[in-house]
């Protein structure tokens, strides 16, 4: 047996794929068959059942690891779906349990069995895992051109998935559903988005999408700035260009969560979290017609993870996360909000206040005079039709602060 399942290792974390113990090492073989306990769901554990002589736990309801937290220096197994490291359990135990307790086997993931069936390239493909997640997630990947691989929860998933793509302008997609991968029900099966997914998938299932767009179809693109209407709005909306620059001076990075308060119709935590699909954010809207319609553009724009909070600042940022960022877009005259806000912010964090009203300039210069930072007035003008000729219309400029807190 290798170093790496030495004494001290009580933990084994084993991938296991539709093949069952056919398809398991020798090492992983005898490390199932050596447990005491053997924790999973009730599909590996059945996969399992013909080595199984420790007891068999099914993972409780709702999901919980304590059990096996409680079993720590017994023998103990874990069975899980092909990769434990890719969307699985292994990283939920690593949270609780030092890697140099456990021995980890994985089995090719779903993802690898989909590549080498169809022949992709796997470092070329966006992979995308919508178990038990909105399917709208899908939708800041629907560039012309790309190859996407994405996990589904169940049967469910092929037909959502395919009416969305029917539904965005992605319609001539093409589509191979992949069903129970890597065991004796496996199948491959082809469609055109726009034509409906195939009948009764089987519940394990992976779509593997060819995008393609149909003339008209709102492309995310990579860069800030969507056009204004695409956006529910009644007028309260930071405007695409200043939008691109605020999204510039906010400077997303990995994992940040950023506050836009006085969100409006949510534009700017929008744009922040599809930058990267790590970035996190939360909106806080006074008012409920502008919270909702909120949501309603998140979901619409791919970004159902946006945390819309209904109530009045700087009440409505008690209890929050600490942010990294924080947007103020409104309401920095209101009495208490500037000072809040400011003293949230996570030190090292960034904040960038834009000011349409002389009263909210003035109150932004005197943080300037005080706090330091930048200040940056922006005016953008737009051609329009005048007397059968165009000429230039000028929007209220707009006064930016942009403040790094000292770490």
């Amino acid at each position: 047996m290798p170093e790496t399942a030495s004494l001290g290792r009580w933990l084994s974390i084993i991938g296991i794929g539709e093949d069952g113990i056919a398809g398991l090492p020798p090492l992983a073989r005898e490390l199932v068959e050596q447990a005491e306990l053997v924790f999973g769901g009730q599909r590996h554990l059945n996969l399992a059942a013909p080595i199984l002589r420790g007891a068999a736990q099914p993972w409780p309801s709702p999901f919980d690891v304590s059990p096996v937290l409680a079993a720590r220096g017994r023998r103990v197994a874990v069975l899980a779906s092909g990769d434990p490291f890719l969307h699985g359990v292994g990283s939920v135990l690593l949270r609780h349990v030092v890697v140099e307790e456990v021995l980890s086997l994985p089995a090719p993931s779903a993802f690898s069995l989909a590549a080498s069936r169809l022949g992709w390239a796997l470092q070329d493909v966006v992979t995308l895992s919508l178990h038990g997640r909105p399917v709208e997630l899908i939708r800041s990947h629907l560039h012309p051109g790309t190859r996407l691989l994405v996990l589904t929860s169940d049967a469910a998933g092929p037909g959502d998935i395919a009416g969305l793509l029917r539904r965005e302008g992605f319609g001539k997609s093409r589509v191979a559903l992949l069903e129970a991968l890597g065991g004796p029900r496996e199948g491959i099966r082809r469609f055109i988005a726009e034509e409906g997914a195939p009948d009764r998938p089987d519940p394990l299932n992976l779509l593997a999408i060819e995008v393609a767009a149909s003339p008209g179809a709102r492309i995310l693109p990579f860069a800030p700035g969507l056009p204004d209407d695409w956006f529910e709005h009644d007028g309260q909306l930071t405007k695409r260009a200043v939008r691109a620059v605020t999204l510039s001076a906010l400077a997303p990075r990995r994992g940040a969560l950023l506050w836009d308060v006085g969100a409006g119709a949510g534009s700017i935590g929008i744009e922040w979290m599809l930058a990267d699909q790590s970035l996190r954010a939360v909106a806080v809207e006074s008012r409920a017609d502008r919270a909702t319609r909120t949501r309603r553009n998140a979901l619409a724009l791919g970004v159902p993870g946006l945390r819309v909070v209904e109530g009045e600042a700087p009440t409505a940022l008690e209890g929050l996360p600490i942010p990294d960022a924080i947007f103020l877009g409104g309401g920095a005259s209101d009495p208490g909000v500037l000072d809040a806000a400011l003293a949230a912010l996570r030190p090292g964090g960034r904040f960038v206040a834009n000011a349409v009203t002389l009263e909210t300039e003035a109150l932004l210069l005197a943080r300037r005079a005080t706090l330091g930072g930048e200040m940056l007035r922006l005016a953008v003008s737009h051609a329009v039709p005048v007397a059968g000729m165009t000429g230039w219309r000028a929007a209220m400029p707009v006064t930016q602060w942009v403040w790094d807190k000292p770490a």
